[in-house]
């Protein structure tokens, strides 16, 4: 009976602290694979998520599908690198308050012995025709990614369509960007991707660097919260509260200070300080 005493006080202590701890509310960001799968995403928001009590649910995805999403209001808020894709979304009234984020730039890398004779070529417009006249293998994700979208936007500027039936030296992956590299590493075949996921996976591929360094490779992220207008049900205000903290000074340098075997992989970008000249 004497233990009995302490089940009342035992009880309050429950009700009392379960009315003091707010439930964990759900924020459902669409992202890239390249924020997920070089581990960016868990450097930076397990700070977001316990100063809002919120569980931030990732859907890694190319930023076509992660538009797509947003579109059809199964998101709360985004983080892509497409920016003529974000400004239609924004357009369309899908999305509002886009701010930069961060930005790298994407790089062309292909077989150690070169069959396209690439090497060192600064512009990828003229290696992507290399490419494409000695008819060597190309694998592409083929997805409507940020990394597709860039990379469609090239052969164009080349000329070219290499998707069709006379090139079967043209392969889609329609994977993420990591197995696409994988895919591409295993063909020993020439890939554009990141230069994030290209350093996040560097010491395991067979695949050399051979293109870099041209203002058109810049490949800038910008966060957008989905419209409360077009679907109410978001979670408008928390997106507002991770736009915030994501581009403030704290994780700006959160951002610039994350590496990867001593390399950086993104370059903080929410004061504008892209630098249009690439390394």
């Amino acid at each position: 009976m004497r233990h009995l005493r302490f089940i009342p006080i035992i009880f309050l202590l429950v009700i009392v602290f379960t009315k003091a701890t707010p439930a964990q509310q759900k924020l459902t960001l669409a992202t890239t694979t390249s924020t997920y799968e070089t581990g960016l995403l868990d450097h930076i928001l397990p700070s977001f998520e316990k100063k809002h009590h919120v569980k931030v649910h990732v859907i890694s995805v190319g930023t076509g599908k992660a538009l797509q999403l947003a579109e059809n209001g199964d998101a709360d808020v985004i983080l892509v690198h497409a920016r003529q894709a974000e400004d239609r979304f924004i357009a369309q009234g899908y999305g509002v308050n886009r701010r930069d984020v961060m930005y790298n730039d994407f790089v062309i890398l292909g077989p150690a012995e070169d069959p396209a004779g690439i090497a060192k070529i600064k512009d990828p417009v003229l290696a992507f025709s290399k490419i494409y006249q000695h008819k060597q293998t190309f694998i592409s994700r083929g997805d409507h990614s940020g990394t597709h979208q860039k990379e469609k936007h090239i052969w164009e500027k080349a000329d070219l369509n290499p998707n069709t039936n006379e090139n079967p030296w043209y392969l889609e992956s329609g994977q993420g960007m990591a197995a696409t590299l994988r895919i591409a590493d295993e063909k020993n075949s020439y890939v554009l991707l990141d230069r994030a996921t290209y350093l996040f996976n560097k010491d395991k591929l067979r695949l050399k660097l051979l293109v870099k360094g041209n203002k058109i490779l810049l490949n800038p992220y910008g966060i957008i919260a989905v419209s409360p207008y077009k679907h109410p049900h978001v979670q408008y205000q928390l997106s507002m509260a991770l736009i915030a903290w994501i581009t403030s000074p704290e994780c700006q340098e959160i951002i610039a200070g994350f590496k990867v075997n001593g390399s950086v992989l993104f370059k903080k970008n929410a004061n504008h300080e892209m630098d249009t000249q690439t390394e």
